[in-house]
């Protein structure tokens, strides 16, 4: 018996989905009501209050008061540098730079740079 599809819809194919879709939430429906009279039946266990959590706290906060800190590596500042430090940045403020013994050794050395880059780019390298 072969029946060949029409070019309407198949009433009959969605019907038989339809009362299937019917049947699972009619059975769904039957076990979701006998879980509940067997949860009612059943007594529950009174909940543990979670104290275990304060008391490892409790044991974890002991157990770091008995750890030696690792000794922490300050060295104290003499008073006078304590006071250069203070004095550099007002200083600085004013603009006032201190002078270097070798100021003029460092300009020689950056008018030679200056001449290299300058040498370079002629050469178009930067």
């Amino acid at each position: 018996n072969v029946r060949l599809g029409g070019l309407g819809p198949d009433y009959e194919a969605v019907r038989e989905k339809v009362e299937k879709l019917r049947q699972q939430k009619e059975y769904a429906k039957q076990i979701k009501e006998h879980n509940m009279k067997n949860m009612t039946s059943v007594q529950r266990l009174p909940a543990k209050p979670k104290v275990t959590t304060s008391v490892s706290r409790q044991k974890a906060l002991e157990y770091a008061k008995k750890i030696p800190r690792p000794k922490t590596f300050v060295t104290r500042q003499p008073e006078e540098e304590a006071k250069d430090e203070k004095v550099l940045p007002q200083i600085l403020r004013r603009n006032h730079l201190p002078q270097i013994a070798s100021l003029e050794t460092l300009q020689d050395r950056h008018e030679k740079e200056k001449q290299v880059v300058a040498a370079f780019r002629t050469l178009h390298i930067l």
